[in-house]
């Protein structure tokens, strides 16, 4: 029988996940089904025990449960996973409902790669402004601030969120966006769910300097912010990159084999 591996959200039906996780599969000869998962907004830890309980060996989360994923892992949680205080990747050892939970947090490694080796654009030196103070930011703050940013600033609806985010990783200032004046950025990055509402973070225009890259990690949608990063005269890149990027990462987490992310992104990419 195959492994089987799912995600879980709420909303789910969207993800593009076990259609990446299948070519990864068929890519490496690797025996798994990989499924979707809408876990009810007060049942992440119930959906989690079931699944275990019925052999999975693994499950990636997304929104809104990678907060409550973390204190799901009681058995061991990574380094970076801990560092962000939330976990996008489960690993269940030993199959059935006494498995050894793992947590880990793959986000951070997949934007990076999806930024700096797909796109070819540098974060050491450059002014970074992170939208956001969830579960998607808090993902991928610990490791763009190990990139050597210039600086790195945190700007939310909720003020007081984005101090409270920036303050726990000691690097980053933080605020609301009317804290931002007429401050430029090299690299804008939406970590917001907004795009998914058909609305833009309350942003500037003025905020992309010349040449900025403007990235939404939502994908498969042509959102308010990239409209906003073109009109700015800036690149505009949707997180379909990141999302197969992290997804790898799950997947060698797993199986312990590292697949190959061009064929899937170029395949992904196609109309």
């Amino acid at each position: 029988m195959p492994d089987c591996y799912v995600v879980i959200g709420n909303p789910v039906a969207h993800s593009k996940s076990p259609w990446i996780h299948a070519q990864f599969a068929r890519q490496l000869r690797q025996d798994i089904e990989y499924a979707r998962i809408e876990a009810p907004l007060d049942g992440f830890a119930r959906t989690v025990d079931a699944f275990r309980a019925a052999g999975g060996r693994g499950a990636n989360v997304t929104l809104p449960f990678k907060e409550q994923a973390f204190v799901y892992c009681r058995d061991a949680v990574s380094l970076r996973a801990r560092v962000a205080g939330v976990v996008n990747t489960l690993i269940f050892e030993g199959g059935g409902p006494a498995s050894e939970i793992r947590g880990d947090n793959t986000d951070g490694v997949g934007l990076l790669r999806d930024i700096t080796v797909n796109l070819g654009r540098a974060i050491m030196g450059q002014r970074v402004l992170l939208m956001g103070a969830g579960g998607a930011a808090q993902g991928v703050l610990g490791p763009l601030l190990g990139a050597g940013p210039q600086c790195l600033v945190i700007a939310n609806r909720s003020a007081a969120k984005a101090r409270s985010l920036a303050q726990r990783h000691g690097a980053a200032a933080g605020g609301g966006y009317d804290e931002l004046g007429g401050a430029q950025f090299d690299l804008l990055i939406n970590a917001t769910s907004a795009g998914l509402a058909d609305e833009a973070p309350p942003l500037p225009p003025s905020a992309f300097a010349p040449g900025a890259l403007g990235y939404d990690m939502v994908y498969g949608r042509d959102t308010p912010f990239l409209a906003m990063a073109r009109a700015a005269g800036a690149e505009a890149r949707d997180g379909g990159g990141m999302l197969v990027e992290q997804a790898a990462e799950s997947f060698f987490l797993w199986r312990g084999l590292r697949p190959d992310t061009a064929p899937v992104l170029a395949a992904l990419r196609q109309p």
